[in-house]
């Protein structure tokens, strides 16, 4: 006989991934005045699903944004200790470039600052790009004075280029992504004007 809590934790699954698409797609249409109602009403759930689970819309706007981290974790991991550092590098920030191009939610970045699971999150990325990184330099791919953290902050960067044009095509970060790393490359590489930066 099948148990009745696993299809019940089922639809509490289902109404979650539910509820965070449907925030998601709210904010991106409404920026941080996005309601509760506006989201459950989305979501195709009463408000009170909402709050059961977040209780706050702080919380929700905190697991969107774990949520996208965790892929970037997943994207960072797969791909440490490959034979080719280099490439991993460049693939990771492949990913992370093209991620950022389909959730850009700069707000929903700032206004999750200071939520603990955001920031383990945070944490839990910079160290495994810290080992992209060390293994890229290791193997010569990289000039020397790169850091992890050096990276964190610019894996953004061809997306923010982009977003200066009124209609870029969808791929043109790719073209910043290339001179970007290209600026990683040691291949005539000048020493840098100021030591790297500590986010913690």
């Amino acid at each position: 006989m099948t148990s009745p809590v696993r299809p019940a934790r089922a639809d509490a699954a289902r109404n979650r991934e539910a509820l965070l698409a449907a925030a998601e797609e709210e904010f991106a249409e409404r920026g941080p005045a996005a309601s509760v109602a506006d989201i459950a009403r989305r979501a195709g759930v009463a408000k009170g699903t909402v709050f059961r689970h977040f209780p706050t819309k702080e919380d929700l706007i905190a697991a969107i944004v774990a949520g996208h981290i965790a892929v970037l974790i997943e994207a960072a991991r797969t791909r440490v200790g490959s034979p080719d550092p280099g490439a991993a590098l460049l693939e990771f920030l492949s990913v992370a470039a093209d991620q950022r191009r389909q959730h850009n939610l700069t707000f929903l970045q700032a206004a999750s600052a200071g939520d603990s699971a955001v920031t383990r999150a945070r944490d839990e990325l910079l160290g495994y790009i810290g080992r992209l990184v060390d293994a890229a330099r290791e193997a010569g791919a990289i000039r020397p004075d790169v850091t992890g953290t050096d990276v964190f902050l610019m894996m953004c960067a061809p997306i923010h280029v982009v977003e200066y044009l009124p209609d870029p095509s969808p791929q043109l970060w790719q073209r910043y992504l290339g001179i970007l790393f290209d600026g990683l490359r040691p291949d005539g590489a000048h020493p840098l004007p100021q030591p790297p930066p500590r986010l913690t």
